[in-house]
């Protein structure tokens, strides 16, 4: 093995240790694999972890990863796959002969380590986790290499042929991105470019195709796999769906290994993916089985991340985890919910377009998200699919794994009837049905299973559907993401029974966590009101009022704060904006960029260590008497909880000292919308009707200067377009609004004006519009080059009013002049245009994205 490189030294600035990185070139394999290992202090014997990166990264995508576990007494190990970033060899997609063998070769190397535990001679105690690619080579490793002893795959696949080719059918959107990200069939091992190539013309898998991805699969090594396990998969993934995680675990459990599996939010479709979370549970799982501290939580047998749970009012996470001691499976617990009967007779058009529209693989920012805010992109065209509906569900039905239903399929003229399946939620009035996930299943019913019922097993999500709701089935002939047979047919569908929607019983939604102020609130509040008597009658050198700034409703000029016992680290620095009256600002920033520091301040609360702060030209004091023209919702509100709602305002606005008729109680509780509730004690309310009652407190008074930090946690997607349409009002009659919120499509929809910060100084303040360049603007991205000819046919569309070829003709720029983005797609489609993508030009997200990563998003 070669050896070659430099070393670098980064100190964690929060008194961890100081973790050092050294560079090499290593030969484990035959071919020059780029690596970077990674210590921190002390000279004692350590495990040591391997992290693989995705398909077509580097070792650099896992760096900040590797630099936490060496930080937390871990040896950690990573490297570029052959074919990526600076190492060489192709892509040979977890050959065995290749980059397994890659990884056992660098086991070798920890194994030269004197800071590595041996668990024998040659045999460091090692793991290794990974995301996608860098998750089935951990598995892989694990069924080949006897030395690995605990492995974390997250995101990845069991069985690449089954991920693929789901039921012979070819997922040609996905297997084109592959080869795309990987550099182009030129940068594969020959026999998998000629087995692309082939099955891409072909539009089917054929036996060799399917052999050669399953050799390379950790599947096949399943009874080898044999070390404590888990597994983390994604909801939001049309490419290596849960149906894949399952299959590992009964295949590692049955082999006597300790298996937990969670469910989290994103997934290679987008989304959240839990990175802080996930992180945590695989050093927890690591310190359990590599450290052995038998001590350490591992977490549960199972776990799922929950959409659209309720929140605390101090800005808690809007997911919930929900939880059991046992793995369900995908068909615990059965339900059964009758359909429509009937045979459904629809055809598959000749050259199986327009497609039907599930998930867009490519398509930016996690829209499989949308669909637990009521948002959808599906697209089924007339004539081309058979619908099934239930009768309103007379309760809410929550699904947890993969509902499955019988049928009786036939195709004309003998051929194969290649369908696609999906449950929608349908709304009671019928208006909005949504997918979700945006997931679908394909089948391929041959010849000899035609005229039999047979089961379909369709796609597994963890979805609620409310009472009142439907549930539909629907099998469509085509579908965006997959190929279809390009002779016409048609298909005659009959159900042969109900569906079965598994609800897994036994996994139970965590409980809110009680609030600190249920049993800290009582003592809280004497300190408080002494607090208040104290600084009411504090009086300090106050700066003279600003005359200029009379009308001005917020400026900061120079603001700078320390961390506290810092003597150089700054949680805000030298910032200044300036906001006018019937603005509605929003303070956008990632963690940690100062924002709560900065809202701090201006509420009087933590004083600046430089510069000011104005609120129509007077400056702000703890207790300065301007900040009664302020309302605040900050960092969450404290209510008695055995009084009702009512009564907590009333006492709220007497603790003000102010006369009662200036509180225009009855017009704040009007916007909070809490109606009968408000007679009930605060602690029967869920976490949502708190944050109501939380910002109808704030608005108490009709403050001039309304400040909200993140004032939509709670709240379901009817509230916060309330919300939204709250604070337009409320600016609009002449007051302002300050409100700092994740959710940046609601800032761009509400927020007149933006000020971003990043590491607490200002990036950039001005109108959104200014700053997103916002326009009807839609990039769509795809995988060949568009013709100009094609090009115009596009923007000859109805309701399109330009499209302009980019980045060389692999994209197009169009302009909607009246047409909805799923009907662009829909025409595109049409039109034959290879799209891989389709988005907004310039969203606010991608312009915070590009003006906290200082312009290189």
């Amino acid at each position: 093995m070669l050896v070659g490189g430099g070393t670098w030294t980064a100190v964690a600035d929060d008194g961890s240790p100081a973790v050092q990185r050294e560079d090499r070139t290593l030969r484990p394999g035959g071919v020059e694999i780029d690596t970077s290992y990674f210590t921190a202090g002390g000279s004692g014997k350590r495990p040591a972890v391997l992290i693989g990166h995705g398909f077509g990264g580097s070792k650099n995508d896992v760096r900040a990863q590797a630099e936490k576990l060496a930080a937390d007494g871990y040896a950690v190990l990573t490297w570029s796959a052959r074919g990526f970033g600076k190492s060489g060899g192709a892509i040979s997609l977890n050959d065995p002969e290749a980059e397994v063998k890659d990884v056992s070769g660098l086991i070798d190397w920890l194994a030269t380590r004197p800071e590595v535990e041996l668990d024998g001679k040659g045999d460091p105690r090692v793991g290794l986790t990974g995301a996608s690619y860098g998750g089935a080579v951990s598995l892989l490793a694990a069924g080949y290499d006897e030395r690995v002893d605990a492995i974390a795959p997250v995101i990845t696949y069991w069985n690449l042929a089954d991920a693929l080719f789901p039921d012979g059918v070819f997922k040609k959107l996905w297997a084109g991105i592959f080869v795309t990200s990987g550099g182009g069939c030129e940068k594969f091992e020959k026999r998998l470019c000629e087995m692309y190539e082939r099955v891409a013309v072909s539009g089917k898998p054929d036996p060799a195709a399917i052999e050669l991805l399953t050799e390379r699969s950790p599947s096949a090594v399943a009874d080898r796999i044999k070390v404590p396990s888990l597994i983390l998969q994604g909801q939001s993934d049309s490419l290596f769906p849960l149906g894949q995680a399952d299959a590992m675990q009964k295949a590692i459990s049955a082999n006597g290994a300790p298996v937990s599996v969670d469910w989290i939010s994103g997934g290679h479709d987008g989304g959240d993916n839990e990175t802080p979370r996930v992180e945590g549970r695989v050093g927890a799982w690591f310190d359990r089985y590599l450290k052995e501290e038998t001590g350490t939580d591992t977490g549960p047998a199972f776990r799922v991340t929950r959409t659209g749970g309720i929140d605390s009012t101090d800005g808690a996470a809007l997911r919930r985890g929900a939880s059991s001691d046992t793995y369900p499976g995908l068909r615990s617990g059965g339900r059964e919910i009758a359909l429509d009967e009937g045979t459904k007779t629809f055809r598959n058009p000749a050259g199986s377009a327009p497609p039907a529209i599930s998930a867009v693989p490519g398509l930016g920012g996690g829209i499989s998200q949308l669909s637990s805010l009521g948002v959808g992109l599906s697209l089924d065209f007339p004539g081309q699919f058979g619908r099934f509906d239930s009768a309103p569900l007379d309760t809410s039905v929550r699904v947890t794994g993969t509902p499955t239903v019988r049928v009786t399929v036939k195709a004309t003229e003998g051929r194969d009837a290649v369908l696609f399946g999906k449950v929608y939620d349908v709304s009671p009035d019928g208006r909005q049905q949504r997918l979700p996930a945006q997931l679908v299943a394909p089948y391929r019913i041959t010849p000899d299973q035609q005229g039999k019922p047979i089961e379909l097993a369709l796609p597994a999500v963890d979805h609620e559907f409310d009472a009142g709701h439907r549930m539909r089935l629907v099998l469509s002939a085509t579908d965006l993401g997959y190929a279809s047979p390009a002779e016409p047919a048609t298909y005659a569908v009959t159900l042969d029974g109900p569906l079965t929607a598994p609800t897994a019983p036994a996994v139970k939604t965590a409980a809110a966590a009680l609030p600190w102020w249920t049993w800290g609130l009582p003592a809280a509040a004497l300190v408080i009101a002494a607090a208040l008597l104290l600084t009411a009658r504090r009086r300090t050198a106050t700066p003279a009022p600003d005359p200029a700034l009379t009308d001005v409703p917020l400026q900061i000029t120079g603001l700078s704060k320390k961390y506290a016992k810092s003597v150089d680290r700054y949680a805000v620095r030298e910032l200044s904006f300036r906001v006018e009256k019937g603005q509605v600002l929003g303070l956008l920033g990632p963690n940690g960029a100062g924002k709560t520091t900065t809202l701090r301040m201006l509420m009087g609360l933590i004083t600046p260590d430089e510069g000011e702060i104005r609120v129509f030209g007077q400056a702000i004091r703890p207790g300065a008497p301007v900040l009664s023209r302020v309302g605040a919702f900050v960092e969450g509100a404290g209510f008695l909880p055995h009084l009702s709602g009512r009564a907590n305002l009333d006492l709220y606005w007497q603790a003000t000292g102010r006369p009662a008729e200036d509180a225009h109680i009855d017009e704040a509780l009007e916007i909070a919308g809490l109606g009968d509730a408000l007679a009930r004690a605060v602690r029967t309310y869920s976490q949502g009707m708190r944050q109501r009652l939380a910002i109808a407190q704030a608005m108490l008074g009709m403050p001039d200067l309304l400040i909200l930090d993140e004032p939509t946690n709670g709240l379901d997607p009817p509230q916060i377009r309330e919300m939204r349409d709250v604070m337009i009002r409320y600016a609009a009659g002449g007051r302002t609004v300050i409100v700092s919120s994740h959710l940046l499509s609601e800032v761009e929809q509400s927020c007149t004006h933006l000020v971003v910060m990043d590491r607490g100084r200002l990036v950039q303040a001005g109108p959104v519009a200014e700053i997103t360049g916002s326009g009807d603007m839609i990039l769509v991205t795809t995988a060949e080059e568009v013709s100009e000819p094609l090009a115009e046919k596009v923007a000859a569309l109805p309701g399109v009013g330009s499209a302009v070829r980019t980045d060389g003709g692999r994209g197009l720029l169009v302009r909607l002049d009246g047409a909805t983005t799923s009907r662009l797609v829909a025409d595109l489609v049409r039109l034959d245009v290879p799209v891989t993508g389709v988005g907004p030009h310039r969203r606010l997200e991608d312009a915070f994205l590009t003006l906290i990563s200082g312009g290189t998003a």
